[in-house]
């Protein structure tokens, strides 16, 4: 899948988490009919595996909310914001931890066989993916190990 115009890198952050602002840029596309068919599969809480529902349950809100505000055009750490105010408190470690675990997802773990299965299917065999978001960056013509992106978490 080639680069994305108006989707950000899943290591990017909003506020203290990564990922958060891309839940969002895949919001904005998908109401502008920009986002590819095979993100649409993965959007919001449809499954208990796919980051968007991860990282709700995380915050302890619906993603049937974060998405209203979202297109009703508030800023990204505003929605975070209402996020942190109406779920789930957390503390300023549980994001590092949620950081952390998103970034690892797919090594070692119980995603390891489907990430095993995206890198045949992509055809980036010869990439050094390790995790799941990995896989995302390489498969979107970026490189994490370049840049090493972890180091922004």
């Amino acid at each position: 899948m080639p680069n994305i115009p108006g989707l950000r890198s899943c290591y990017d952050k909003v506020g203290r988490l990564i990922y958060f602002g891309r839940m969002l840029d895949k919001i904005h596309l998908h109401d502008s009919g920009q986002l590819p068919q095979d993100y649409q599969e993965k959007l919001g809480e449809p499954h208990p595996f796919t980051l968007d529902g991860r990282c709700c349950r995380f915050l302890g809100v619906p993603y049937s909310e974060i998405k209203s505000r979202t297109l009703a055009g508030e800023a990204d750490e505003a929605v975070l914001t209402w996020a942190h105010a109406h779920g789930t408190p957390r503390t300023d470690e549980e994001c590092h931890v949620w950081n952390r675990f998103v970034a690892k997802l797919g090594w070692r773990d119980e995603r390891s066989d489907l990430l095993a299965q995206r890198i045949q299917e992509s055809g980036l065999t010869d990439k050094p993916i390790e995790t799941l978001i990995d896989h995302i960056e390489f498969d979107e013509g970026r490189d994490p190990v370049a840049d090493r992106s972890w180091e922004k978490i």
